[in-house]
């Protein structure tokens, strides 16, 4: 839930459909957008609270008591950081794993640092290769510049691949999967797994 106050308007108790601080962002946004368009306050709220998401923004592909699996099409240092601060928020005191796949040679490069320090906000850490996408590899500039500046000690760094594999000997109970790239690809096979598990 929350409260959008403007010079024009102060609109209370608006309830988000979708969970997440880049949610409530984009809620904001809308809910503006709409006002200025003269949309009427119970419309704006009738509207915002039954938004379902998309797919691949913080999109739920299981939630259980048992087990969480998120999807997100995060790819950069600061959607990272939100999307982890979100789970985090939304599960406090669970353990949170997540796989990442950096998307572009040039961002990995720009950007290792910072992409790090998000990843560092988890509890374990699997790192996938740089999906290239458009990009010819660059000397020297592998998943490795971020891998070793995150801070956890659990982390793993392997090929898309391997990631089920490497999911079935940990116990899971908050997982995000997150990217740009290609990672969209085992979404599905990590979905399937997880659910004739639980």
């Amino acid at each position: 839930m929350f409260i959008l106050i403007s010079p024009r308007v102060k609109i209370v108790d608006i309830h988000l459909g979708v969970p997440g601080l880049v949610n409530v962002e984009n809620g904001v946004a809308a809910a503006a957008i709409a006002y200025l368009l003269d949309a009427d306050t119970e419309k704006i709220k009738a509207g915002i609270s039954s938004f379902e998401g998309i797919k691949r923004r913080f999109d739920f592909r299981i939630n259980s008591e048992k087990l969480v699996y998120i999807d997100d099409y995060a790819h950069h240092p600061e959607e990272l950081r939100f999307a982890i601060e979100s789970v985090r928020k939304l599960y406090a005191g669970r353990h949170v794993t997540g796989v990442f796949q950096p998307h572009l040679f040039t961002r990995t490069r720009d950007f290792a640092d910072e992409f790090a320090q998000s990843l560092s906000m988890l509890d374990s850490l699997i790192l996938l290769d740089i999906y290239p996408a458009r990009e010819e590899p660059i000397e020297g500039v592998t998943s490795e510049i971020i891998f070793n500046n995150v801070t956890i000690n659990d982390k793993i760094l392997c090929a898309k691949e391997d990631v089920v594999n490497i999911l079935k000997d940990r116990n899971i109970e908050i997982l995000i999967t997150l990217g740009a790239g290609n990672i969209d690809t085992i979404v599905e096979n990590v979905e399937n797994f997880f659910k004739n598990i639980i």
